[in-house]
């Protein structure tokens, strides 16, 4: 991929991955468990990029094949978000603590924006799973802390389409500002469709389309003992030629270069999670989100207005299992 990037990190009690951001800007997006998140200015000299205690891993995910959709339901907006910095006397660092939550479906989560050119280092102090969600980018805009109560949640679709959007770093003027990185969160009860109807972001098209990769990292719920699977679809667009239908479990991805994109489809009994990460050239603006849904499909947002939203939303659930 050539503008999105996505590393995904579990890590022991203790345990610190550090890396340099180089040419893109990345958002520490805690999936379980909590963290702090140092940040500096630049890369350290090579021959100390490694100090003692300090572990690099890089977990890009393998390919396999996704994104969202639609113009749904949005709650009433949320605060804006505020930028929290906190400098260690002397060293000059940025430095975040982020609660981070108990799992995926557990509600938003804090997030920390760590800028190009900068280097970092992620911290677990009980052990947890964390998202590095990035995009190749031109500004480096400042370190900042994104609290959970600010993160815009809203119901898209309807019916057996319903699904809820965490909108951490949505584009539009009130979203948290990033160069050129869109990313949010998407959670389908199980049985419902997602990311439906298919729609696509591979060419410019002003005031139309946005030209956007798209990258999808899942979880899913499991039943009991019972590992949680879904799939997910993409077709070929006149832009490219990606075309994939492949079951999904926690931990895959699936990478969108081009392409006609949904439905992801939640098993029956089984919620589905996924992380979607943009970014591409841009345009007239570096982060416009327009899509173009499929001409054989749009027609069933016409469908929703006289279906309510599923109950089973939003996540979390009153009463449910801690999915983990």
């Amino acid at each position: 991929m050539e503008w999105t990037r996505l590393r995904v990190l579990t890590l022991e009690p203790g345990e610190t991955y550090g890396f340099a951001c180089g040419d893109a800007e990345w958002i520490v997006l805690p999936l379980s468990g909590g963290c702090e998140v140092r940040c500096r200015g630049a890369a350290p000299d090579p021959a100390h990029r490694t100090p003692a205690g300090l572990k690099e891993r890089d977990s890009a995910p393998d390919p396999v094949a996704g994104q969202d959709d639609g113009r749904g339901r949005p709650n009433p907006a949320p605060p804006a978000f505020e930028a929290r910095v906190r400098a260690e006397p002397g060293s000059g660092p940025h430095v975040f603590a982020l609660r981070g939550r108990n799992g995926v479906f557990g509600g938003p989560t804090d997030f920390a924006y760590v800028p190009r050119d900068s280097y970092v280092e992620v911290t677990s102090a009980g052990g947890g799973r964390y998202a590095l969600a990035g995009a190749q980018c031109a500004t480096r805009l400042p370190a900042r802390y994104g609290p959970a109560e600010a993160v815009p949640v809203e119901l898209r679709g309807a019916g057996p389409c319903s699904r809820q959007v965490n909108n951490f770093a949505a584009a539009g003027p009130a979203g948290f500002a990033c160069d050129r990185l869109i990313a949010v969160e998407v959670l389908t009860p199980g049985g419902n469709w997602s990311s439906y109807p298919p729609h696509k972001h591979d060419e410019h098209h002003p005031g139309e389309e946005s030209r956007l990769e798209e990258i999808y990292y899942y979880e899913i719920a499991p039943h009991g003992d019972t590992p949680g699977y879904g799939y997910q679809r993409v077709t070929p667009s006149p832009a490219g030629k990606t075309d994939i239908l492949a079951e999904v479990r926690t931990g895959d991805a699936v990478l969108i270069p081009d392409g006609w994109h949904g439905p992801s489809m939640a098993a029956p009994g089984h919620d589905m999670y996924y992380l979607n990460v943009m970014a591409g050239p841009g345009g007239a603006g570096p982060r416009e989100w327009l899509i173009r849904d499929h001409p054989d499909h749009g027609w069933i947002r016409r469908s929703w207005e006289g279906q309510a939203v599923d109950p089973r939303l939003p996540f979390p659930r009153a009463g449910a299992e801690d999915h983990r």
